[in-house]
């Protein structure tokens, strides 16, 4: 019995070993990912949208602003941000195998098609949410929890605060590296 277990305790070690000893992919590493799946071209992408929607709600700020804001600058300092986060969660093998998906045909494929994948799936999960959410509606208002106006109804005592009702904090997830 004890040699099983001495025998577990090593394997059990030598595994921890493993990871602590895995290699951190290094910074350029990480930017050849970056670059690889166009993270870049999309974080602009965002910035001039974010930009655009600003533009539309502060119309007094003159469009020279606006152009100056929406710059190759702030990417490339986002993506610096984002580096160690990769660092963090992948290690150097990781990020080689990565490169070498996103670097093929398939990988590509994934690149070009998911953009488009996403936007059709986020428009049928809002479809769903809005059928669920009135389904929900339907369902306590027939049961009386809520009035037709899809409200709770008014009683006579004022309503709880949201702090008097304690939420429990979901617990740390740990950081996973191979």
């Amino acid at each position: 019995m004890r040699k099983w277990t001495g025998i577990a305790v090593g394997l059990v070690l030598a595994g921890c070993t493993g990871q602590a000893l895995a290699a951190q992919p290094s910074e350029q590493q990480v930017r050849q990912l970056m670059d690889a799946v166009g993270m870049g071209r999309m974080l602009s992408q965002m910035n001039s949208q974010m930009a655009g929607v600003m533009q539309n709600a502060l119309p007094c700020v003159p469009a020279s602003y606006w152009q100056g804001f929406v710059d190759a600058n702030a990417t490339n300092q986002l993506i610096g941000r984002m580096v160690p986060v990769y660092q963090k969660h992948f290690t150097a093998e990781d990020i080689d195998g990565l490169l070498k998906f996103y670097r093929s045909p398939l990988g590509q494929k994934v690149i070009t098609q998911m953009p488009a994948t996403m936007a059709e799936g986020m428009q049928i999960g809002k479809q769903w949410g809005q059928e669920r959410g009135q389904q929900m509606i339907s369902q306590l208002q027939s049961q009386g929890t809520l009035n037709p106006q899809g409200q709770c109804p008014a009683t006579g005592a004022a309503a709880k605060p949201a702090a008097a009702t304690p939420v429990p904090s979901p617990a740390p997830t740990p950081s996973k590296k191979k």
